[in-house]
């Protein structure tokens, strides 16, 4: 298992992006794309969870890490796809240091934390138990998503949670808790953010955020603001634009 866990620590920039198509070609192809991880989307797509170990079988053969964004902080959510093989989980709408707490106990087994045992893929099938139970306390990767006005006004208890990888900002669903969903820009949004980075150079984690246009420039915006944890676009959108500029450029080419 890469220990993605022990990058972020570190201050290493992890570039990543989204997966929401449920076929394994396309995790192996934008996985072998140089990417250090990719999140499996189980809350906004039609992933399931058959789905979701095929596309992590699809990345097994690259350095990249698979993370799955789970639909809830439902423990049982979380410990079926980290017994599929995720190497971590991105745990949405996360807004207390309580419900951060939650989300790593789900990862850890007992006495750490409340997950039931299983033998699946992660464990080799039965036959790697014991190596993947110690290695569960350096190596899981445990996100929670920052999404709501409430988690902004917690957000120094929950970057404090033991166990806690990092964050990463869910802007869309933060400008709609603050009654301007989509407003990306708006003053109110710019603030909350403002506070979240703020939050995370002083506790020394990760400051994570979802870079959704296919665009590197906006990537080199914020990487100069501190982040460290960029996801860049998703797959529909990073086949689509690529699809829209080709034939673009070719007819251009013919006139």
């Amino acid at each position: 298992m890469t220990n993605l866990k022990t990058r972020m620590a570190q201050g290493e920039l992890l570039l990543g992006s989204w997966l929401t198509i449920g076929h394994p070609v396309v995790a192996e192809v934008v996985a072998n794309a140089g990417f250090d991880w990719l999140a499996i989307d189980m809350e906004h797509s039609a992933i399931t969870l058959a789905e979701a170990q095929l596309l992590m079988q699809g990345m097994a053969s690259t350095p990249c890490s698979p993370l799955v964004r789970v639909g809830a902080n439902d423990p049982t959510l979380i410990k079926r796809v980290l017994d599929a093989g995720a190497h971590g989980v991105i745990v949405p709408m996360v807004n207390s240091s309580t419900e951060a707490e939650r989300a790593v106990a789900a990862t850890r087994y007992p006495l750490e934390g409340i997950r039931g045992v299983g033998l699946a893929r992660a464990q080799g099938y039965g036959f790697d138990f014991e190596d993947y139970r110690d290695g569960l306390q350096t190596e899981l990767t445990v996100i929670v998503q920052i999404e709501h006005i409430d988690a902004i006004e917690a957000i120094d208890d929950i970057l404090a949670t033991k166990g806690l990888a990092g964050s990463i900002v869910g802007p869309y669903d933060l400008s709609g808790s603050l009654g301007v969903p989509g407003e990306l820009e708006h003053p109110s949004v710019a603030e909350a953010i403002r506070v979240y980075e703020q939050a995370c150079a002083s506790a020394g984690m990760p400051a994570g955020y979802h870079v959704v246009p296919p665009q590197a420039s906006l990537v080199q915006e914020y990487v100069r603001r501190g982040y460290t944890f960029v996801g860049l676009s998703l797959d529909t959108l990073l086949m689509g634009q690529a699809a829209r500029d080709l034939q673009a450029a070719a007819r251009a080419a013919t006139c």
